[in-house]
């Protein structure tokens, strides 16, 4: 719904400025053009840019509670507002607005901080109580919504994107090679790590408390799945699939409140294809839009498919056919609001979705994703079904190696994650320069705690995959740099029915056996797509999509590309070793190379998007 941020003084010395406010939040314009709020006072400073969404006249932002002794900032949604609201007016709370984020100050002064377990919705948000001079702030469950901070001169500053906090003149630039190091051997970036040294990503399912100098982190949700051996899935196979069906359509018809037309992404597979179905069953005499992508290539253009459902669920559609010499034109984009190198080129497919999605008076859009997160969609969940079949040998003193660090990671010698990070580790040294090959040990990200792994231990095997892509994959890359920052980059709010609280606790009781059947992934969101979707969409194989990486870029000889990896460029800037990174540009533009992407790791592309990174942020040489 719009970007959020803010200066706290915990000095108390008075130093917040208001245009250094004003500039912060004028970087998030792209997040919300359609307004623009502020509170400065004391050692205080909020601001605020509103994409109008609910309550077009009187929702602007921040809101405040009757007597004005609090005030707050919300980026996102609050999806149960109406029942919330209700609830506060009969305990004698006055709204002033029918917008969803004035509940928030209401349900504090109700309910104290378990107020935050009560919200259903996607949401980062500031409150600030003015007599106690304390600052809370809080992410939403999944992580859908961001919320980054650093501290400065005693100066707490946040804000929906990075790029508002390095306005403020204080905060320096300087790479956090763990980050870094996490690209390389995760799918992204792992909160609360992001690629600037300093400056931390509030985690999902946790909030902040800043007072008298002191902040305070704790969790208030995990998806936390039951031990094993202490649960009993004594429910009957329908009981699963008709509770399914039951909360993903309140979670849709949740996503479809809104003061301006909404729309969904449709794709073509399952996940998309039955949020569209969902919406059409809601309201079946209201045509939607429905927006998808397209390619000129043959073999991975999905148009056949989309145009099938689209035509079974009645909805208006829009196609964006998407060229790949549109790939280098939308780059530096990709990496600004990205904030963060990428392992590969297809945000600039999506910024042209949501580009299109802009230009047709559509600002709020339904979109598939957690799904394969929750309910085992993708290929490693069957690897723990079949892991001999995957190429392990027990045998194999790389697989030994290869044990130790699973051990360290997922406290489970026995549980594979994508990537044998023993091997990759050798890649690691040779790439980096010399100078960074000596102080490895001090950032490789295995040796950082990247999760708890309590909640690991005791878990069914599918289980444990799922809480670490829940963490690993889904909320600092496919719902940020892959949702949130394309979606925002043309001011569209992306909504995630599969993502809905309720959902995600239910997810927790469902027999893995119901997720993964046999070797069918997501069995359960298929049994219940049955009911909506025709039987090609539900049983079409996966399409794992990937757009062309830096072998295809390379051998079109860029002018900028050449330049980003240059022997003199990479030798100045000091994080690679140029001359591997020489030898791996001839590997890739080898007549036969060919990268099996997405199993491997298109090293290049994030030397590519590091440089551009290092660029765009004006980020200091080694």
């Amino acid at each position: 719904m719009c970007g959020i941020t803010g200066i706290y003084d915990m000095n108390g010395g008075n130093r917040v400025d208001r245009s250094l406010l004003e500039q912060m939040a004028q970087e998030l314009e792209h997040r919300g053009p359609d307004d623009s709020g502020y509170y400065i006072t004391d050692n205080m400073g909020l601001g605020f840019k509103r994409l109008t969404i609910i309550d077009l006249f009187t929702g602007n932002q921040p809101i405040y509670n009757e007597d004005k002794t609090l005030v707050s900032i919300c980026n996102g949604e609050i999806y149960n507002y109406q029942e919330l609201s209700q609830t506060l007016m009969a305990k004698g709370h006055r709204l002033y607005t029918k917008c969803d984020a004035e509940t928030l100050v209401h349900l504090y002064e109700e309910y104290g901080l378990s107020f935050i377990n009560k919200l259903n919705g996607q949401f980062s948000f500031a409150l600030y109580d003015i007599r106690r001079k304390e600052l809370l702030l809080a992410r939403d469950q999944a992580g859908i919504t961001p919320l980054f901070y650093t501290t400065v001169d005693n100066n707490f500053v946040f804000a929906s994107e990075i790029k508002a906090i390095l306005k403020h003149p204080q905060v320096k630039r300087e790479v956090d090679m763990t980050g870094l190091d996490q690209v390389f051997s995760f799918p992204g970036v792992v909160s609360p790590r992001t690629l600037f040294k300093g400056i931390h990503s509030l985690k999902p399912g946790h909030y902040m408390i800043v007072k008298e100098g002191k902040i305070e982190t704790k969790e208030y949700w995990d998806l936390n799945y039951p031990i094993d051996s202490e649960i009993e899935y004594n429910k009957p196979d329908s009981y699963y699939t008709e509770k399914l069906e039951e909360l993903l359509c309140q979670s849709v018809k949740y996503r479809l409140i809104a003061d301006v037309p909404v729309g969904f992404y449709l794709s073509g597979g399952l996940d998309s294809s039955l949020i569209g179905a969902l919406i059409h069953n809601i309201n079946p005499h209201e045509k939607r839009h429905s927006f998808s992508i397209g390619f000129s290539e043959a073999e991975i253009d999905e148009r056949r498919q989309q145009r099938l459902v689209s035509q079974h669920i009645n909805s208006i559609h829009h196609e964006t056919v998407f060229e790949w010499d549109d790939i280098s034109r939308r780059f530096r984009d990709m990496v600004y609001h990205a904030e963060s190198p990428l392992k590969e080129t297809y945000n600039t497919c999506s910024l042209a979705l949501s580009e299109s999605v802009r230009k047709n008076g559509i600002k709020a859009i339904l979109t598939g994703e957690g799904a394969d997160e929750l309910f085992a969609g993708y290929i490693g969940y069957r690897f723990d079904e079949k892991r001999a079949e995957f190429g392990y040998d027990p045998n194999d003193i790389s697989w030994a190696l290869e044990e130790e660090e699973s051990e360290k990671l997922w406290g489970d010698r026995n549980f594979f994650y994508e990537i044998r990070q023993n091997e990759l580790r050798e890649t690691k040294l040779a790439l980096y320069s010399e100078n960074v090959r000596k102080t490895l040990p001090e950032f490789d990200c295995v040796n950082n705690n990247l999760l708890d792994k309590t909640k690991l231990k005791g878990r069914h095997p599918l289980h444990k995959r799922s809480y670490i892509d829940f963490k690993l994959r889904l909320s600092d890359h496919l719902l940020s740099d892959h949702g949130d920052r394309v979606a925002y980059a043309n001011s569209i709010e992306a909504r995630y029915p599969f993502l809905d609280i309720n959902l995600l606790e239910f997810a927790k009781t469902v027999p893995p056996g119901l997720k993964l059947n046999g070797l069918v992934e997501k069995y359960i969101v298929k049994k219940v797509a049955e009911k909506y979707l025709p039987e090609s969409i539900i049983n079409r194989e996966k399409f794992g999509f990937v757009a062309p990486g830096s072998t295809y870029l390379m051998k079109r000889n860029i002018e900028w590309l050449n330049d980003v990896l240059s022997y003199e460029r990479i030798k100045r800037q000091g994080y690679f070793d140029p001359d591997t990174i020489e030898r791996l540009k001839k590997i890739y533009t080898g007549k036969n190379f060919r990268l099996n992407l997405p199993f491997e790791n298109d090293l290049l592309m994030i030397v590519i998007t590091f440089g551009v990174f290092l660029d765009v942020f004006d980020m200091p040489d080694l």
